[in-house]
């Protein structure tokens, strides 16, 4: 065993060092920290069997029946209910929430804009010369799901697959306003003062008004412009546009543009309610 710059004694090589931190804790200690990750163990298997009672037949979940099918009583039941939907899993009536959605591809209308988009996006794309993207509603803004970049262009702009947009931005912005649960946009907006929570409100407001959503990006002489994909039950997804100032603009020559783009949403979303 050797000594560290600080003198203190370094664990000898291919030791792990929290393993050895760990053998020399006391017994009481050790037995306190493995009771205490049994708890937590217990309780994400609990969690994961409430929300795998979400199926076809069972979109939404109450106290009851979760009680019922995992012999809890009700008390405890809610509790689960309830913490699921502060972290996103569930939604504010403990049905299939934002977190939920993100992270599993395993909803019907899901896997069919995530089949049929890609095609659209791509004579979006080809026929305004633009970057074309879909995002889906994470916890906190928009999530871009798939990018279809422009071909023909001298300037691609683009953005990664993946990326959590803010809630400035053109499509977290269009996924808020037309959003049923309304726990999403204060999870959303969690993070603002009251002035710019207000603002964010009446911004909304106006995309809800006008149907489509206008965001600089950074500044730097680029735009985005986002409109809804909506079914029969609620926005599904949004579909978005980037571009040079001088090409996207709302006081700009951009109207044929914005009308394929509203024609593509349209389309899909149309395909995804059928």
């Amino acid at each position: 065993m050797g000594v560290d710059q600080h003198g203190r004694r370094a664990a000898p090589a291919g030791r792990n060092p929290l393993s050895v931190a760990r053998s020399a804790a006391p017994v009481g200690a050790a037995a306190a920290e493995a009771d205490a990750d049994r708890a937590t163990i217990q309780s994400i298997d609990r969690a994961a069997n409430v929300l795998a009672l979400l199926d076809q037949d069972t979109r939404r979940l109450t106290p009851a029946l979760v009680a019922e099918r995992l012999g809890l009583n009700r008390t405890t039941a809610h509790r689960y209910l309830q913490s699921l939907q502060r972290a996103g899993f569930l939604n504010a009536s403990f049905g299939p929430g934002p977190l939920l959605d993100q992270l599993s591809a395993l909803a019907p209308e899901r896997r069919q804009i995530l089949m049929s988009a890609p095609a659209i996006m791509r004579q979006l794309s080809d026929a305004t010369g633009l970057t074309a993207v879909l995002s889906l509603l994470g916890r906190t803004g928009a999530v871009v799901t798939l990018v279809e970049e422009a071909n023909q262009s001298a300037i691609v702009i683009t953005v990664r697959v993946g990326t959590v947009l803010g809630f400035e931005a053109a499509q977290t912005r269009v996924l808020l306003a037309f959003q049923s649960d309304p726990a999403a946009v204060t999870r959303a907006h969690a993070t603002l003062n009251a002035a710019q929570a207000a603002a964010e409100r009446e911004a909304l407001r106006g995309v809800r008004r006008h149907r489509i959503a206008w965001a600089d990006l950074d500044g730097a002489g680029f735009t985005s412009v986002a409109v809804p994909v909506l079914t029969t039950h609620d926005v599904r997804a949004a579909m978005a546009l980037l571009g040079t100032t001088a090409t996207l603009s709302p006081s700009g020559p951009s109207t044929d543009h914005v009308r394929a783009l509203e024609r593509a949403a349209q389309t899909l979303g149309s395909m995804v309610a059928s």
